[in-house]
């Protein structure tokens, strides 16, 4: 018995062992040409203790848009959380891949009996082994499933990479759009305390009435209101962009960027062309494979898998050893999985429809967006070459007027408010046109400057 039990036990192990394999690094796709020299976390292929966040790094008093990007795409607990989730499908991948454990089986007959049976004088004992024989390709049409699975986690997590991207871009330009609306109301409140000033010597001097001065007074009181809330919305930019790396408070000063920066937009049917590059387009290829394969392996499973025994037979009443083997079959009366081949085919169907469903979603977005960035450019570009410079001017010639005595107050007031109603409408389209071109990279997966 025992040189039979060792050579089967032997070859079963040898089976057991077919189909594994270490794990491979292959679920994350191309990235997308946004972002793509930029380096994104990724964990390492194997768990380990010393995959640890560290603190928040010092930073220098100056942050840059590349600076910040690289944080977010290295530090923020969304992507972080994602990049196990691609592990975890890797790792299923590895585990659908293994064929089923044998099993060992022992059987005793003929004891504890009467007469000639009595105890365990005629036992006859069989020891084997007993093994599920897939058939009809189930292990390798369930790994294929689960790798289509893993790559579809690898493009989640390259949908995840771009919006990290983008909302981080995004919320850099809304400190740069905070940064030059605080500067603007310094500069407003530097010109109303002197206008407040020069209003106050000319009451005292007895050349205006003392109603001009209180004037003045609401004025200055406006604009430090209008100060003082530039401030606050300045402090919550900057905490908004230190939470896209996971910080609780800014560790910066300042972000370096030039927000005046802008370019000519391209044609919107040159963008069209780069839908495709958007990931939640682009995964539909492996979306219909996943479901393709799905009913591939339903159809699988709809085979009977027999269940193979083979062993040793001890007849203790002859001292003789003889092999014994078995097989079970089941027969597919009833239950021939045909519910859930039907249920696969129906989500292959609604698989292309949801596929159509996104490319016009990824579509419709486009345009939506191209629209508020070519209304944008054009109203960044007629505000800084026509508007501004006329309000300026304006309100240079009344603020010299007025304190000749040619202008009232009231014309004064009319020319500084406009000028800042005017310079403000200039950073708000600015902020508009960055945060918009912001999610038109994102939708095309493409930064506009390489299009």
């Amino acid at each position: 018995m025992k040189p039979y039990f060792l050579a089967l036990w032997a070859l079963m192990l040898l089976l057991s062992l077919t189909g594994c394999a270490t794990p491979r690094d292959t679920a994350w796709p191309v990235s997308r040409p946004l972002g793509g020299t930029l380096p994104a976390y990724q964990p390492p292929v194997l768990p380990t203790t010393t995959d640890i966040l560290h603190p928040d790094p010092a930073l220098s008093n100056l942050l840059t848009l590349r600076e910040a990007l690289v944080l977010a795409l290295l530090r923020n607990p969304d992507l972080r959380a994602f990049g196990w989730e691609v592990r975890a499908r890797e790792a299923r991948t590895l585990q659908t891949g293994l064929p089923p454990n044998p099993e060992i089986v022992t059987d005793l007959e003929n004891f504890a009996g009467s007469g000639t049976h009595h105890g365990f004088n005629a036992t006859e004992a069989t020891i084997g082994l007993s093994q599920l024989i897939e058939l009809g390709g189930d292990r390798r049409r369930r790994q294929r499933v689960a790798a289509f699975e893993r790559d579809l986690a690898g493009w989640d997590y390259e949908t995840i990479r771009l919006d990290v991207l983008t909302k981080t871009a995004q919320a850099f330009t809304g400190v740069l759009a905070a940064q030059e609306r605080l500067t603007l109301a310094d500069s407003l409140l530097a010109q109303a305390q002197q206008f407040y000033g020069s209003v106050l010597a000319r009451v005292e001097a007895g050349k205006v009435s003392a109603l001009e001065e209180r004037r003045a007074q609401v004025v200055l009181s406006t604009t430090r209101l209008t100060h003082e809330r530039a401030t606050w919305d300045l402090a919550a930019k900057r905490t908004r962009l230190a939470a896209a790396w996971g910080s609780s408070a800014p560790m910066f000063e300042r972000a370096a960027g030039d927000l005046a920066a802008v370019e000519a937009v391209p044609p919107a049917e040159r963008l069209s062309d780069f839908i495709e590059r958007n990931p939640d387009v682009a995964r539909w290829r492996d979306e219909m494979a996943l479901r393709r394969a799905g009913v591939a392996l339903e159809r699988a499973h709809s085979i009977p898998d027999p269940i193979l025994t083979v062993g040793t037979r001890q007849i203790r009443e002859l001292g003789e050893t003889a092999l014994a083997a078995g097989i079970s079959i089941p027969l597919p009366l009833f239950d021939r999985n045909q519910g859930t081949v039907r249920e696969a085919k129906y989500r292959l169907r609604q698989g292309e429809e949801a596929q159509k469903a996104a490319q016009v979603k990824a579509r419709r977005m486009l345009a939506e967006v191209y629209g508020q960035l070519a209304s944008a450019y054009t109203e960044v570009t007629t505000l800084h070459r026509d508007v501004l410079p006329a309000a300026q001017e304006t309100f240079t010639a009344t603020e010299e007027g007025y304190l000749e005595g040619k202008f009232d107050l009231l014309m004064f007031l009319d020319a500084q408010r406009t000028l800042f109603e005017t310079t403000s409408q200039y950073i708000d389209a600015l902020a508009v046109y960055h945060i918009a071109r912001a999610e038109v990279e994102r939708l095309i997966g493409t930064p506009l400057s390489d299009i």
